[in-house]
């Protein structure tokens, strides 16, 4: 019982995870620049948004002129959101509370093991192009003018959280103690029974 609430918690720490950084990726403010006074420009991975009280919004319609770092976290995060997706079904099938595969003790552990380094691959690659992303334009702030710069927003730091989030679930789903099934324990225990007192049935 208790291996099979370690993968629930991983799977929903996994889960809230993927939704962190799937809320992310639709954020706009990935970094943002103030001129003037109240005068905001927010740039995000689809769009950008500028104004005072008020802003308005325009999607990113070609992607060559994109700077170098949105088309590479863009193309980072999709991977990694579809990594998620699949370590979801994955991990579903392998977790000791479905139904999946009953009767397959060692295939199921061993598919909720592979759920869960798939997590722990995605939330490492959402945390490391975020990094990178955070670099580029701490360099590029202090290359330019700082009027004319930028500085990461709100959103750099709810992907982080998603990353880290989904690492810690699948880390847990992919604990071999967390997963070992308890069926095969009660074999082999009874296995043992008999020969601790192989003259019982004897007069």
């Amino acid at each position: 019982m208790a291996s099979s609430g370690l993968q629930l918690l991983g799977f929903l720490l996994s889960l809230a995870g993927v939704a962190a950084t799937v809320a992310a990726t639709f954020m706009v403010e990935w970094k943002k620049q103030y001129q003037g006074k109240g005068h905001r420009i927010y740039e995000g991975l689809w769009m950008s948004c500028s104004g005072n009280e008020r802003t308005t919004c325009e999607i990113h319609e070609s992607l060559l002129k994109l700077p170098t770092e949105v088309q590479a976290t863009r193309a980072a995060i999709l991977l990694s959101l579809f990594l998620s997706a699949l370590a979801l079904m994955v991990s579903t099938v392998g977790m000791k509370c479905t139904r999946f595969m009953d009767g397959m003790a060692k295939s199921k552990s061993t598919t909720a093991m592979i759920g869960g380094i798939m997590f722990m691959i995605s939330g490492l690659l959402t945390i490391t192009i975020t990094s990178w992303y955070v670099k580029m334009i701490v360099q590029t702030f202090h290359q330019t003018h700082r009027l004319l710069s930028y500085e990461f927003g709100k959103a750099v730091f709810v992907s982080w959280a998603g990353g880290l989030l989904t690492m810690a679930g699948g880390a847990f789903l992919s604990c071999r103690r967390c997963c070992r099934s308890k069926s095969s324990e009660s074999i082999s225990s009874n296995q043992l029974l008999p020969n601790s007192n192989p003259k019982s049935n004897y007069v």
